[in-house]
């Protein structure tokens, strides 16, 4: 496994202003093809060159644009990465102790390199789906209790 050195792209007020134009294209264009296509065409508003990608790299760029067009970081972290115990913890906004804490509990997977602990970067998003769909159940039944 490749451990990784997590960069994050930090929009300044010209990104933002042209990260939030750019997302109303791309979310139009896939709103317009639901389906179909595999491989999406670009062209370089600069000399016509095209780039032909895959619709699911224009689906990851609309995310992208997304957190650059309200101003957040952006980092790109392949699933098959190992993060160090700070590095997850980062991504998840936890205290480092935090995290060791929920990889002894068995909450999220992790392996012995040495004495150092490596988490998978799939794992610590198997865990934030599963974190994400408990407090949107926990939210669900708080709400059941307040109507009538």
């Amino acid at each position: 496994m490749t451990l990784l050195a997590i960069e994050s792209v930090e929009p300044d007020k010209d990104d933002i202003s042209t990260a939030d134009a750019a997302l109303d294209h791309v979310r139009a264009y896939l709103a317009r093809h639901p389906e179909g296509r595999e491989k999406v065409r670009l062209v370089v508003e600069e000399d016509g060159e095209e780039l032909v990608v895959p619709r699911g790299a224009v689906e990851l760029l609309a995310r992208i644009l997304a957190y650059m067009a309200a101003g957040h970081g952006v980092s790109v972290v392949p699933t098959h990465a190992e993060l160090t115990t700070q590095q997850a913890a980062d991504l998840l906004n936890v205290s480092r102790p935090y995290l060791i804490g929920l990889l002894e509990a068995g909450e999220i997977e992790y392996r012995m390199v040495g004495k150092h602990r490596r988490v998978r970067a799939a794992s610590l998003l198997d865990y934030m789906r599963r974190d994400d769909q408990r407090r949107r159940e926990a939210a669900d039944e708080l709400s059941a209790l307040t109507r009538p």
